[in-house]
């Protein structure tokens, strides 16, 4: 049997695993809620207090109308020509030959090129579809159509009648405008925004407010504009008719609108 001397019992390499897993326990429960305090995330209050610090703008908002009425002094129409044979190429030919008569008539009344534009060139094949059978080619047509800016209006009904008498097969529609929109543009800005302040001015009285700026402006421009009816070739024999009595064209009038809203600032 072994006896301990005193202090042998140090040297035991169990019980001193022992020792110093137990001390290294206590100073573990010891240090824990320190180092804890010291690396535990905490809420940034000064963030929140900052989001709610700005103030918000007290607004009126409002929406204005100025509207200033115009006589038009200048006209848009498109001329067509459309013709089927029976090769693309015999389409191809005739159609141009029968479009360069009718600008030449077209420029002939003063109008100068850069008023002229050509916005269509299609080929397209043309079938039967007889019952029970495959489609039949029949042949191909060629559209070919040109907007013309016509600044003298009385010269609108000759422009439109030579050139149907030229071989124009459709007039694909008149609009109406005016050549100088910005003074009229202006006008009618002055009168919406006087119409949005007048209105918040109402607001700001009956509410006991004050206006006393302006935080934002967005516009909106609108012209409609008058679109005659179509116009078809006459059928074949009224040329002659169609020539000795003009195409009466009435301009009106337009309207060039604008909308505004308006953002009062008020206290």
């Amino acid at each position: 049997m072994n006896t301990l001397t005193s202090g042998s019992w140090w040297r035991s390499p169990g019980i001193r695993l022992t020792v110093v897993a137990a001390a290294a326990l206590a100073v573990g429960l010891v240090a824990g809620p320190t180092l804890a305090g010291v690396t535990a995330p905490r809420p940034y209050a000064a963030s929140n207090a900052a989001a709610t610090d700005t103030t918000k703008e007290h607004t009126i908002s409002v929406g204005g109308l100025g509207k200033v009425t115009a006589t038009p002094d200048l006209a848009h129409v498109q001329l067509g020509v459309q013709i089927q044979k029976s090769s693309a190429k015999a389409a191809r030919e005739a159609a141009a030959a029968t479009m360069a008569n009718v600008v030449a008539a077209i420029k002939k009344l003063n109008v100068d090129d850069k008023d002229i534009q050509t916005t269509q060139v299609s080929l397209t094949a043309v079938y039967d579809y007889p019952n029970n059978s495959a489609p039949v080619l029949r042949g191909y047509q060629l559209t070919n159509q040109v907007a013309i800016t016509v600044r003298d209006l009385s010269k609108l009904s000759d422009v439109i009648d030579g050139g149907v008498a030229a071989g124009a097969t459709t007039v694909d529609g008149i609009s109406f405008d005016v050549a100088d929109r910005t003074s009229l543009e202006a006008q009618a800005r002055d009168a919406a925004a006087k119409d949005a302040r007048a209105k918040a001015d109402v607001y700001a009285k009956s509410l006991g407010l004050s206006i006393m700026g302006v935080a934002s402006v967005s516009e909106q421009v609108s012209t409609p504009v008058w679109y005659a009816p179509n116009y078809a070739m006459p059928a074949a024999g009224a040329l002659d008719k169609a020539a000795a009595t003009p195409t009466p064209i009435q301009a009106g009038s337009t309207d060039i609108t604008i909308t505004v809203q308006v953002s009062f600032l008020i206290n």
